[in-house]
């Protein structure tokens, strides 16, 4: 009789698929942003990086000094101007040191330098960045009138690990223009720079795990000490982001320091569970400190060392360390199977001090700021990742897709996206269950039938970069958000705010519908076990 009991190494095979699958879907994941971000620098769809010579007639007073930018077709555009200073690492940033004369604000300003993502390798080339990289950019129509237009904070994306304000595909000349708001768009402290957790070790490290939040609040209040004189109303500020900078929004949301500078938040696929429903704890950010400086040799009695560690040392020091994390606290990959880690803020009770999803409600902070959230039909599942139909409910979930989508032809269900929608739902749910600001719910369709509504796709819209009438109704939508708190566009149907009873969502496309609980039964075919 043959012996059938798996051999050691074979179970030991078995045991590691999963993790050789889960690293399989990362790296295409990956290759997939890579991609999207070379179509973002080679295809720009805005005039960001035209080279315009400054404008004799752009000339504003801050609180640190004069500044001068050019004109951009219609609207003014101040590119790099610091709003903090950071010349220490892993510290909160100080005031910027004024400046005699006039700043030159026509040039974009240095961006964090770029850490790991997915189990990944930061990129070895760093220039352009630089752990002092608090500057902002601001697009207006007007300056010097007291026209009180709304303001856009824009909060990018890449996690909290990669990214910059000054991508092309975040130029805010056209939204200004079109919306007659003022754009602005903030760079500040990333991965191991924004969020290594070294309170441990000394009351000047204490707020080291979260100084990348605090950058975004120092922003916040310079925008509240000078926006006036780009145009802009400082009591009336809206933070929009996407995925990672979706949640950023969340996080600013949950900060008693930031309750105040902003008034309405804007969340666009701006979640994991692990990213943006909760964050690391403290006991985690910690863990993940010791191993960063165990890695490097580094004595916990001397961090100064740490000052002048290369930046290329720093990054690679943290990719095992990471993965170790992940792996002692059993953190669930956002992507596959298995367990990782990515950088992002700590729940610390002092400036986070809970998760912005609690147990029964949402982070108090939080309360009174209407939310505009929603994420794409698509998202991952357009970039090698699709949703697992579970096996013998195949045709019960593709009659369910029909349902929630009628107008959608030939749209399968491995297409539609739960990894980002999952979230989204236990967000909104939870932030009406407060009781506090309304919650206008949407899932972004366009293109779902072809090149997908992917992970991102809604930017260009939002931003008025493609010259439709999606375009139009969205950016309008947006900015109709900001200016009043409640999302409106000519043609839109009323926007009824989330309630777990109604339900109401807009769906954002060619066809676009206000419908109530339309995916309910397809999500829960899809993911029997998630709670919401």
């Amino acid at each position: 009789m043959t012996d059938t009991t798996p051999t050691k190494t074979t179970r030991e095979r078995r045991r590691r698929l999963p993790m050789i699958i889960g690293a399989i879907l990362a790296a295409l994941v990956i290759i997939a942003i890579a991609v999207v971000l070379i179509f973002r620098w080679t295809f720009p769809s805005g005039p960001a990086f035209r080279n315009l010579p400054v404008s004799g007639d752009s000339e504003v007073r801050t609180t640190y000094g004069d500044v001068r930018g050019a004109r951009q077709d219609s609207v003014f555009r101040y590119l790099g101007i610091p709003y903090a200073t950071a010349d220490e690492r892993f510290k909160p940033a100080h005031d910027v040191e004024p400046w005699d004369g006039v700043f030159e604000a026509n040039a974009y300003g240095p961006t964090s330098p770029q850490g790991a993502m997915f189990g990944g390798s930061a990129p070895s080339d760093d220039t352009g960045t630089d752990n002092n990289c608090q500057n902002l950019n601001i697009w207006t129509p007007d300056i010097n009138d007291h026209g009180n237009r709304p303001v856009m904070v824009w909060l990018h994306g890449g996690g909290f690990s990669t990214g910059s304000a000054n991508e092309r595909n975040y130029d805010g000349a056209n939204l200004s223009e079109s919306q007659d708001v003022v754009v602005v768009s903030v760079n500040h402290r990333l991965n191991v720079f924004g969020h290594l957790d070294l309170s441990a070790y000394g009351e000047e490290y204490a707020a080291s795990g979260n100084v990348g939040l605090l950058d975004i609040v120092d922003a916040l209040e310079w925008i509240r000490d000078n926006i006036e004189a780009f145009g802009g109303d400082p009591d009336n500020v809206t933070l929009f982001g996407q995925s990672g900078g979706g949640a950023k929004v969340l996080a600013l949301m949950t900060m008693p320091s930031a309750r105040g500078l902003f008034d309405k938040g804007i969340v666009q696929s701006g979640a994991t569970e692990t990213m943006g429903v909760t964050f690391a704890t403290q006991e985690q950010g910690q863990a993940l400190a010791a191993r960063v400086l165990d890695g490097l040799g580094i004595d916990p009695e001397h961090l100064d060392a740490l000052q002048t560690v290369p930046v290329d040392e720093l990054q690679a020091a943290t990719v095992d360390a990471l993965q170790q994390t992940a792996d002692e606290y059993e953190i669930p990959a956002p992507l596959g199977s298995g367990y990782q880690m990515e950088w992002g803020p700590v729940v610390d009770g002092d400036i986070l001090p809970t998760n912005p999803v609690t147990e029964d409600s949402f982070a108090q902070a939080g309360r009174d700021v209407p939310l505009l959230i929603g994420s794409n039909l698509n998202e991952w599942t357009s970039f090698g990742s699709p949703t697992q139909v579970p096996v013998g409910q195949e045709q019960a979930v593709q009659e369910a897709v029909a349902q929630a989508y009628p107008d959608i032809n030939g749209l399968e269900a491995n297409r539609v996206d739960t990894l980002i929608r999952l979230p989204m739902l236990k967000i909104m749910s939870h932030k009406a269950d407060q009781h506090g600001a309304d919650v206008y719910a949407y899932v972004f369709t366009r293109n779902s039938g072809a090149a997908g509504s992917y992970h991102g796709a809604e930017i260009p819209y939002v931003f008025h970069n493609v010259d439709n009438a999606v375009s139009d109704t969205v950016s309008q939508a947006w900015a109709n958000f900001a200016r009043t708190g409640v999302p409106s566009a000519d043609g839109l149907p009323e926007w009824e705010p989330y309630t777990r009873d109604g339900g109401a969502t807009m769906l954002l496309g060619d066809d676009t519908e206000l419908v109530h609980h339309h995916d309910r039964e397809l999500m829960a075919l899809l993911s029997p076990e998630y709670e919401y």
